[in-house]
């Protein structure tokens, strides 16, 4: 991931993001964001992305973009035996780019699973609190529960500070 125009260049109106993925790779899994738009715009190889209802596949190739309003299911990867190279660009920004430099900061030391998620729960749901993103499947206000009591309780003990070392 390469962090093309930063929340402070565009004063918070978006964030864009330059991604590579390799033949293979899961991006992320069926999900939604209650605030945020995101614009995949493919520059080499193909995207496969799961947009709206289940089971609705879109291939994405060079010079082809997607734009996912708030509240629309998406997901993308990699299927291809081809490197992938995308752009995405989230509006607002909000603590989007902190998400993510937090994500791959706690991955480089080692410090998630093997399918990327933070073995600690409280910065998980710290993470998953600045994405601003719902995972389908789980019942929304249970994982809204879940998350704000584990946040609340990771603020409280300052585990916040364990993740400001990535901003």
């Amino acid at each position: 991931m390469t962090i093309l125009r930063s929340t402070y260049d565009t004063n918070g109106k978006y964030v864009k993001f330059l991604f590579q993925l390799p033949p293979g790779s899961q991006g992320s899994p069926l999900h939604y964001h209650d605030t945020k738009t995101e614009i995949f715009k493919v520059l080499s190889g193909s995207l496969e992305m799961e947009v709206g209802e289940k089971g609705n596949i879109k291939i994405l190739r060079p010079g082809e973009a997607l734009e996912v309003p708030a509240g629309m299911h998406h997901s993308f990867r990699n299927t291809s035996e081809d490197w992938v190279t995308f752009t995405s660009e989230v509006r607002p920004a909000g603590e989007f780019e902190h998400f993510l430099r937090s994500l791959y900061g706690l991955a480089i030391d080692g410090k998630v699973n093997k399918e990327g998620t933070p073995t600690n729960l409280l910065q998980f749901a710290l993470l998953i609190e600045k994405a601003d993103t719902i995972i389908v499947g789980p019942p929304v206000f249970v994982q809204k529960l879940i998350v704000t009591v584990l946040a609340t309780i990771a603020h409280f003990l300052n585990v916040d500070k364990s993740l400001a070392k990535y901003k």
